[in-house]
């Protein structure tokens, strides 16, 4: 799945598909699923209860929203994080984030559909 939003008036497509996990893995050395809940936890926390991102979390949504920008356009996008957020003067976590998580999670409900779907063909 592919989106393209405005970040500090600039379009940026974000793409999500199986290959993202693993492409993470190897830029981060990190799990992006693990990642990515504690994102959502996070960002919950900060719209309902008022706290706070922690730096951590800050560093997390950067890996988790450039690798999807490189992953949507590789040619455009440069090879490191830095380099990318450092042609943006704005990077709101508040406005990119929920884009993301609604990103992951309907590439997220598209594959487990069509592996649910599949599952059903080969049992006729």
């Amino acid at each position: 799945m592919e989106k393209t939003i405005n970040i500090d008036g600039k379009e940026v497509r974000l793409r999500a598909t199986a290959a993202v996990p693993r492409l993470y893995r190897i830029k981060f050395g990190r799990d992006i699923m693990q990642d990515l809940s504690k994102l959502s936890d996070a960002y919950e926390k900060a719209t309902t209860e008022q706290e706070q991102f922690e730096a951590t979390d800050l560093g997390l949504f950067e890996n988790v929203a450039y690798i999807m920008a490189k992953h949507a356009d590789k040619d455009a996008v440069p090879s490191s994080v830095e380099e990318w957020l450092d042609s943006f003067e704005v990077f709101s976590i508040y406005q990119v984030l929920p884009e993301i998580l609604t990103l992951w999670n309907l590439n997220t409900l598209t594959t487990v559909s069509y592996t649910h779907l599949r599952a059903h063909e080969t049992d006729s």
